[in-house]
């Protein structure tokens, strides 16, 4: 790992006050959760997209879907936060965070105890019937679905019911999305990590606050389209380099 780019992410965090982060599928692999492109264990490799997690896909085969989902639930629900969730944590409770703007859906940034989260691709903490239209707590019903399997169905409609996790198709909660938008445009420091920056409009976001004036440093494993724009770039683990970026920050020689 380059230790002058660590120090230089250092340098621009403890210059901040108003940063955010940025986090994709990179932050949770640590966790044990796999990330959705690569090419070995990528949740894409065996499936069509757009067959089993778009809208369409779901409405015509939620069987499939659920099928699908199954072991990536199971791992959601069986993963811990790691070094790097309790990093953004940590940096939060420092002052130098305002935000977490995340794209996950496993919800490991509140377990790891930042406080301001927006979640653009939703989240398992609630399922919603896909006709009436009704919203139910999603732990009871996951936990039956990991047990017996079985599609979950609306108890007034009969209808399906899906999590809350936004699908291809779907579009991002509006709320989460504008939330995001004036984070970023009032950042002065946005730090990208774990993300492949190529699903929109969340992957604007980073882009909207460096042009806004912040400072960008990104932590991914592979090159990111914004690579070229960044301040910093550390192509690394997230799990290495956040920690690291931390200790530095804490240490007295910066």
């Amino acid at each position: 790992m380059n230790d002058d780019l660590i120090r230089q992410s250092a340098e621009i965090i403890q210059g901040s006050s108003k940063g955010i982060a940025f986090t994709g599928a990179g932050i949770s692999t640590p966790s044990g959760i796999p990330d959705f492109r690569s090419h070995d264990s990528g949740l894409w490799q065996s499936v069509d997209a757009m067959a089993v997690a778009s809208i369409w896909g779901f409405r015509q085969n939620p069987a499939g879907f659920f099928e699908w989902f199954y072991p990536l639930t199971e791992l959601i629900l069986a993963a811990k936060p790691n070094v790097a969730h309790k990093a953004l944590a940590q940096l939060e409770a420092m002052g130098k965070l305002q935000a977490v703007i995340t794209q996950n859906i496993d919800m490991l940034h509140t377990r790891a105890g930042n406080k301001t989260i927006y979640e653009l691709h939703g989240h398992l903490r609630e399922a919603t019937c896909i006709h009436c239209f009704t919203v139910y707590p999603a732990e009871p019903i996951i936990a039956q679905f990991l047990k017996d399997k079985q599609v979950p169905h609306c108890p007034k409609c009969g209808s399906v019911l899906k999590p809350n996790a936004i699908l291809f198709g779907e579009q991002l909660p509006i709320q989460q999305l504008l939330a995001s938008q004036e984070a970023a445009r009032r950042s002065d420091m946005v730090i990208v990590v774990g993300s492949s920056l190529e699903v929109a409009p969340a992957s604007d976001i980073p882009i909207l606050g460096k042009r806004n004036g912040a400072k960008l440093i990104i932590i991914n494993l592979e090159p990111t389209p914004l690579d070229s724009m960044a301040d910093v770039v550390i192509h690394e683990n997230a799990a290495l380099a956040l920690p690291a970026i931390l200790s530095c920050l804490e240490s007295t020689s910066i």
